[in-house]
């Protein structure tokens, strides 16, 4: 008989929240929000990853790896980026999350519409690699008070590498974290 570690706990009981429907209780401990945060300490995470790959099948879940869509921004808008950078020196997170009513490549655009394509499939989006976002001025908190997951039928879960001190959660154990909007599941 295998055991089942710690990461499997978790991710199982993000799963059976989710697959009891109770869209209610989600949005109950999530103050009205649509996500899920599976808190994984940051040293585990590629651990909790692999527990996700495993145990959210294809059928109901899709897996977004934030990793891969940084990287692919950053490969289809280097000339944008390089002079961006330039010119934004003070503030870098505009180039990641542009200003509303500006136009231009948007990193998260792209990580809202790969949202919005795992919904429309009727799948359970996962965001992994979240840490991919430190220091791009996109926190959780922008990507789950986004209206289309507000408003979605299905929540939205993201595994969310930080650590605790005291009652604080700290992404990537440096940064304060938002709690609002989401039920943590630790």
């Amino acid at each position: 008989m295998k055991l089942v570690n710690n990461c499997e706990n978790v991710i199982l009981s993000a799963k059976r929240i989710v697959e009891a429907d109770e869209n209610s209780v989600i949005r109950l401990n999530a103050n009205g929000g649509n996500s899920i945060l599976i808190v994984c300490e940051p040293i585990k995470e590629v651990d909790y990853i692999d527990a996700i790959r495993n145990l959210m099948t294809e059928i109901q879940y899709e897996i977004i790896d934030l990793n891969e869509i940084l990287c692919n921004f950053v490969c289809q808008n280097r000339e944008d980026i390089s002079g961006s950078f330039e010119l934004l020196k003070g503030s870098i997170h505009q180039i990641f999350k542009i200003p509303d009513g500006e136009e231009g490549p948007d990193l998260f655009n792209l990580i809202i519409q790969e949202v919005k394509k795992s919904f429309e499939r009727s799948k359970i989006p996962v965001l992994i690699n979240s840490g991919a976002l430190y220091g791009s001025g996109i926190d959780n908190i922008h990507i789950m008070e986004n209206e289309l997951i507000m408003k979605a039928s299905l929540p939205l879960i993201v595994l969310y590498p930080a650590t605790k001190h005291n009652d604080k959660l700290m992404f990537l154990g440096i940064r304060p974290a938002s709690k609002y909007r989401c039920m943590i599941i630790e």
